[in-house]
């Protein structure tokens, strides 16, 4: 009866009622432990080591000497050397041109004979001094004995024995005698006067002299210097005048360009100073000993001239925040052969790499390493890490820090999103 009853259900109640069985008599679901697994990145050793700051700026060549020939004298040219051309190479001390010097010559052939006349009328101005001094003597003889003369008449006159004529008459003979010898002493004490302008006169006419013969030298132009020709503004029978620019050349035993440097890119290559060094002092000394330096045209960067720091030119740009580095290169022209090598020629335009005081122990890490001044390091743990640090300087995609890393600590390379403070880690050791 109640088989035939449950056969008389329909069958999708008994598919529910079968459905709702199986359920309730199912095992629960099998309970499995969540454990988090670590993530796997590369790291760096931080090892100290040595590192030398470098620096990279470009400039424009200029000679080192250059030679600017002006005239110094007036007339016409009269000889110019065939090699004096713009672009031509010339020796030390070879003349160049010449201006003609006839006018220079008849004013020293004038002092000349100026100052012959002159210590013609000094010797006779000594010989005249001589014979006047004679005179004198002789005279004052005179004097003496008509001084004499005149005492014996008066006497005779007050005894009555001459008459007084003759008084008179000697007393005017001593009058003349004294007025003889006064005029030869006048003459004598003008001697020092004459001959003091004599010397004036023979100083004037000697400067004459020097300046005519002076003004003859320059009529002839020579090279102070193995030279380049740059420019030259004489022609021959062109009349040149006093202050007239005629040659323009460049030396070629040295060429120098002013490098820009940063003020702290110049403070990292001088490196560590003693203390109360000011930068003005290190300007001042130019430590060019601590800085290497290497110059390349920038029309062919494979060719590479060794350099030296010379000096500091001028003062700091206030508004760029530069050093005005000068940087010599000895010998330019060594080895050219164009186009293979080109020589170091003004206004070539080169670029040069400074390479300073080697800064030993420092702590360098990779810039990609670096995350706004956090870098991620993987503790002992293998767990990650957080760390703040300081940095110095970065060059060559590597950065130099000064604090918050030592050596032996594992820098994290690898990017890491998000970035959670201790995480787990599978550290992968591998070299810089």
């Amino acid at each position: 009866m109640r088989l035939a009853r449950l056969l008389a259900l329909p069958p999708i109640a008994i598919g529910i009622a079968v459905a709702f069985w199986m359920i309730a008599t199912a095992p629960g679901p099998a309970q499995v432990a969540d454990a988090a697994s670590a993530l796997p990145v590369r790291v760096m050793t931080a090892n100290a080591q040595d590192i030398r700051p470098t620096a990279t700026v470009w400039g424009t060549l200029r000679a080192a000497d250059t030679w600017v020939a002006v005239s110094e004298v007036q007339g016409e040219v009269i000889w110019r050397h065939p090699d004096l051309e713009p672009g031509r190479l010339i020796a030390q001390g070879t003349e160049v041109l010449r201006i003609d010097p006839a006018d220079y010559e008849l004013a020293l052939a004038q002092a000349v004979a100026d100052l012959d006349a002159l210590a013609a009328d000094d010797r006779q101005l000594t010989t005249e001094a001589a014979n006047t001094a004679r005179i004198v003597e002789l005279e004052r003889e005179r004097l003496a004995l008509a001084e004499a003369d005149l005492a014996r008449t008066r006497t005779l006159t007050e005894q009555g024995t001459i008459p007084q004529a003759r008084a008179d008459e000697a007393e005017r003979a001593t009058l003349q005698a004294r007025r003889t010898v006064a005029e030869l002493e006048n003459t004598l004490a003008l001697i020092p006067s004459r001959k003091a302008r004599i010397e004036a006169q023979t100083a004037r006419t000697q400067a004459a002299l020097d300046r005519a013969r002076r003004s003859l030298e320059r009529t002839t132009l020579t090279t102070p210097f193995d030279l380049r020709v740059a420019e030259v503004s004489a022609e021959r029978f062109q009349t040149v005048a006093p202050g007239q620019v005629l040659i323009r050349g460049d030396g070629i035993a040295a060429a120098e360009v002013v490098a820009h440097l940063p003020l702290d890119s110049f403070r990292r290559l001088v490196g560590d100073v003693p203390d109360g060094i000011t930068l003005g002092d290190m300007m001042r000394q130019v430590p060019a000993t601590q800085i290497d330096v290497t110059l390349s045209p920038l029309a062919d960067s494979a060719q590479v001239w060794p350099a030296r720091v010379s000096r500091i030119e001028g003062a700091l740009d206030a508004r760029a925040r530069t050093v005005p580095v000068v940087v010599t290169v000895d010998d330019p022209y060594a080895g050219a052969d164009p186009p293979r090598r080109l020589p170091l020629v003004p206004n070539m335009q080169v670029g040069l790499s400074f390479a300073g005081a080697p800064l030993t122990g420092a702590i360098v890490i990779p810039e990609s390493a670096l995350h706004a001044g956090m870098v991620r390091i993987a503790d002992p743990d293998d767990l990650l890490e957080l760390r703040d640090v300081t940095a110095a300087f970065a060059q060559d995609g590597r950065v130099v820090i000064a604090s918050g890393l030592s050596a032996g600590d594992r820098v994290i390379l690898d990017d890491i999103a998000p970035a959670i403070p201790g995480m787990a880690l599978t550290a992968i050791e591998v070299s810089e």
